[in-house]
């Protein structure tokens, strides 16, 4: 090889040996600059800079306009992967067409997030796909495939699915650790990352701020023992921003930083997210970590060598032979009809019932329509949207599919003016002829965008002026001038009518009124100031002592405008929903599954002046409507579309397509269906459809169309690997539309607790009026496993199963039953290797915590001063153990029974730490098999029992 062309540019040599020559090539701290996410350019050798991460959720966000899909949890409702394979695709086109122009626009894409929707409250529930581990790593793999490409060797972009593992809580969520019991593991939120991996269209992932069974997931033993076992290539593993220093800062798991890099890097992280694009605190924190002999050469090596491996598969070290390298589709014809058919197959019809004796779905031709609701007009962003090429609302779709002239509005805003003291009212400013246009480059990072000082402040004088209030829920405001623009604060504290959109980091529009007196004063929800009056302005202060006290002169309720368009109406098209940035984003969850007292006052006001009245809910995640349920006689759902959300909506409408999106999420009837945010234990806590036993008001996989199908044939046949299932799907109706098949799988008579039905495969097929299509399915047998605690592996149990086939995991049509051979579970072999504690079958006030800093598991009770209990079943003694050995950390009392009889009780002195732990052991008298209880009182750890004798 020549010297101006060393072996890591050949492009004949295996990426491996190519990586392994460049990294030779690099001086130690060279090497150590690559750790961090914005990593130097190495001129001597022609290496360019390079970043970790971009945002490319549902479109390239952050680096200004790009074609916008809806929403991820859109994506899943479509339950069409090769549709979400040809946007992503469409998204690393993009991605490529924009680097061309701008090289801060990356390539290692941090997309798609595929942690499971387990609870409805959990804040980020947009980004995810569905509650199913099936359907998200379905939809997942198709994705990651689009965003890859298809060439053998290179990437177009390079996936990070986000967030590894368990992750489904904002509050607290640096803080907070999800007890995951093996089950749950195994079967649950391993699976999700798990399909898209093994397809080979992922280059890494990205741990997730909270911690798992007591470690930080930056932490997680699973990155090797199971990640990287899953797959022959190299994978990246990024850090979340900021989280390399929440290990010795908020998480305290660690005395200084230098130990919590080490530990992170030893652990498998391989880039670090943190200081922004100051790489020197984690650098230093690294070198000292090396003089320490925290770390060494060779894990700084291993690191670098995954980066490494994902940009020599970007082509970046082949520019003449990059497949992708001249990507110019953005912003094409072919992106914005994608948006459109994205944004329709999104559509979810929940209800559709007679209105005057047809279906009120799709709209009859002629009459007048009002479209009203607090969304009806709006074209919703999220924190990871890219910014708007073309925008088109419920509104705009509505009007340009059925004529403007047709159509009238009301957005059924509250108007009001708000009075001081003295009776002066707060007045926003009229706007400048020649007003100044925020400069598009400052935005490219949302995180760092200030608010507008440019534009003057709200003062008050006698006439004050009229402002729009919504009510988003929980009390929270949003207050906006008569010329669209909403009240926001800036850095220097005044009010000002200066924001298009809530939005940011820190909201800056948000408010809440606060009853004092006869008034109230008005709290600013971005600083936790209160509005007050000076003398250069309406501003913001730190007391409450030197607040506003305001009275609320309401000129018009939103309901009574809503009344008025409705009354006069043929049918009436209600819309709302949540604004993304409001009441359940990244860092808030949730507080309630209801519709806001403002929209839901909105949806009965337009009901009972007319009762052709449709409620379409365009949010984020599910609602608890069930009176809106019981009383309206259609209802759709719809995730934020993106830029063709109301064009799709009124195709749907007016029949153009028939929705047939399903729901990827299950829809509770009330707030008391839903577990706490904080229980991860699917099984135990009966959660999702897979173990739910109530009646919800809409279930997972549930969505109408505006025709009927028929299922027929269900057969299957089984051998020794798979299950091949076929069945014969007809549109027996008289509309053209797409079908969702859905087929499920259940054990007749499982000897432990297992899902009502799980969903083992699905098919959206499309089918004419009178046409019929058969469908195969094949089912590997592995999808019938669980994960058997007692021996620590899975299994198929033998026996009955059976497949049911249907529209939805309620609705099902047909079911054929086969038996399946497998492994007969046996008692666990106790004699041979204790029981981890962790490995219970059902527990009782407990929490699963780490055994050690680096791995293991172990159990503690979950609360002071109350016991906890665990069971394990069917444990063999044999012929019988005289002993027990309790490995235990804290101090306390471990008590064990069998039956009714307390047969140990082992008394834990204080061991001197968590990590500390002791072997204690006490008499103990079981034989043959039997089910042994635990009870574990006082801040103790048990990590094992042994048995002997």
């Amino acid at each position: 090889m020549t010297a101006d062309r060393p072996p890591f540019r050949d492009p004949a040599l295996p990426v491996d040996a190519r990586v392994a020559d460049l990294l030779g090539r690099l001086t130690p701290a060279e090497r150590l600059a690559l750790l961090h996410q914005f990593t130097p350019g190495v001129d001597r050798l022609g290496l360019a800079a390079f970043r970790t991460g971009q945002e490319a959720l549902h479109g390239v966000a952050w680096m200004g306009p790009a074609t916008v899909f809806p929403q991820a949890v859109g994506l899943g409702a479509s339950w069409h992967p090769e549709l979400v394979r040809r946007v992503g695709e469409a998204v690393s086109r993009e991605a490529r067409a924009m680097r061309a122009k701008d090289e801060r626009v990356g390539l290692n894409v941090w997309a798609p997030t595929v942690n499971l929707l387990r609870n409805p409250l959990w804040g980020r529930g947009e980004e995810g796909y569905a509650e199913d581990p099936v359907l998200t790593s379905a939809v997942a793999v198709a994705f990651t495939r689009g965003l890859r490409g298809d060439h053998p060797t290179y990437w177009r972009t390079a996936p990070v699915l986000k967030h590894w593992l368990a992750h489904n809580n904002e509050t607290a969520r640096d803080t907070s650790s999800a007890s995951v019991r093996p089950r749950v593991l195994h079967e649950y939120d391993l699976r999700a990352f798990r399909g898209a991996v093994e397809a080979g269209a992922v280059a890494g992932v990205m741990p997730a701020y909270n911690l798992v069974n007591g470690r930080p997931n930056h932490l997680s033993p699973y990155l090797e023992s199971e990640l990287r076992t899953w797959t022959g290539q190299e994978l990246l593993v990024c850090s979340d921003a900021g989280a390399p220093s929440n290990l010795g800062d908020s998480q305290a798991y660690f005395d200084t930083h230098e130990e919590a890099v080490a530990a992170a890097l030893r652990a498998g992280v391989d880039s670090f997210t943190d200081h922004g694009t100051d790489s020197t605190v984690i650098l230093g924190r690294l070198e000292r970590a090396l003089e320490q002999g925290l770390i060494d050469q060779e894990d700084v090596d291993r690191a670098v060598t995954r980066q490494l491996t994902v940009r020599m598969l970007l082509g970046e070290f082949d520019p003449g032979l990059d497949p992708y390298a001249q990507e110019s589709a953005y912003d094409t014809n072919a992106h914005r009809e994608l948006a459109r058919e994205a944004a329709e197959a999104a559509l979810v019809l929940l209800r559709n019932e007679p209105a005057g004796g047809t279906p009120l779905l799709p709209l009859r031709e002629g009459g007048r329509i009002a479209v009203v609701g607090l969304l009806a007009d709006a074209a919703k962003l999220d924190w990871y949207s890219g910014a708007l090429l073309r925008r088109s609302s419920p509104l705009d779709g509505i009007r340009e599919r059925f004529g403007a002239d047709r159509v009238d509005f009301a957005e059924g805003v509250d108007r009001i003016r708000l009075r001081t003291a003295d009776g002066r009212a707060l007045r926003v400013a009229e706007p400048a002829a020649e007003e100044s246009v925020r400069d598009a480059e400052i935005a490219l990072d949302p995180a760092l965008l200030a608010g507008r000082t440019d534009l003057p402040p709200l003062t008050a004088d006698a006439e004050g002026t009229v402002l729009d209030l919504i009510d988003w829920g929980d009390g929270v405001l949003t207050l906006r001038a008569p010329d669209g623009r909403y009240l926001s604060v800036a850095e220097d504290g005044l009010v000002r009518a200066s924001a298009d959109e809530p939005g940011g980091w820190v909201v800056q529009e948000t408010f809440r009124f606060e009853a004092h007196g006869d008034g109230h004063l008005l709290l600013h929800l971005g600083t936790g100031g209160y509005v007050s009056v000076a003398a250069d302005g309406v501003k913001v202060a730190a007391a409450r002592g030197s607040a506003e006290v305001l009275t609320v002169e309401t000129v018009e309720r939103g309901e009574d405008a809503v009344a008025r368009a409705a009354a006069g109406a043929d049918t009436v098209i209600v819309v709302a929903g949540n604004d993304p940035h409001i009441n359940g984003r990244e860092t808030e969850d949730r507080t309630t599954l209801a519709l806001p007292p403002h929209q839901d006052r909105l949806w009965r006001a337009a009901h009972a002046a007319n009762p052709r009245t449709a409620l379409v809910l365009v949010s984020s995640y599910p609602y608890a409507v069930p009176d809106a349920a019981a009383a309206l006689p259609a209802l759709l759902w719809t995730a934020h579309g993106g830029q063709a959300a109301g064009t799709a909506l009124a195709r749907a409408l007016a029949g153009d397509v028939s929705p047939a999106g399903r729901l990827p999420q299950t829809w509770y009837a009330s707030d008391a269906d839903v577990p706490d945010l904080l229980d991860y234990d699917v099984i135990g806590g009966r959660q999702t459809y897979l173990y739910f036993d109530g009646t919800p008001l809409f279930p997972f996989g549930h969505g109408l169309t505006y025709t009927r199908f028929g299922y027929d044939a269900l057969t299957a046949a089984v051998d020794a690997e798979e299950v091949r299932l076929s069945c014969t799907v007809t549109n027996t109706g008289a509309v053209a539309s797409d079908e969702v098949v859905q087929v499920y799988a259940r054990p007749v008579a499982p000897s432990v607790p297992r899902p009502h039905r799980a969903l083992v495969a699905h098919e959206r097929v499309h089918l004419a009026p009178g046409a019929g299509a058969a469908l195969a399915f094949t089912v590997p047998l592995s999808a019938l496993a669980y994960w058997d605690v007692a021996h620590g592996r899975w299994a198929v149990e033998p026996g009955a199963y059976e497949f049911l086939a249907g529209p939805s995991s309620a609705d099902v049509r047909r079911t054929v039953r086969v038996a399946v051979d497998g492994l007969v579970p046996g008692p666990r072999p106790v004699l041979e290797a204790g029981l981890e504690a962790a490995d219970y079958d059902e527990q009782t006030g407990t929490a699963i915590v780490d055994r050690a800093r680096v791995s293991g598991d172990a159990v503690t009770p979950a609360g002071p001063g109350v016991p906890g209990t665990l069971l394990y079943r069917a444990c063999d003694f044999g012929d019988g153990v005289t002993e027990v050995a309790v490995t235990a950390a804290g101090e306390g009392e471990v008590v064990l029974t069998a039956g009714s009889a307390e047969v140990a009780r082992v008394t834990l002195p204080p061991t001197g730490g968590r990590y500390a732990y002791a072997t204690v052991g006490a008499p103990c008298h079981l034989r043959d098999v039997t089910d042994l209880r635990v009870e574990l009182r006082g801040p103790l750890r048990l990590a094992h029992l042994a048995f002997a004798g």
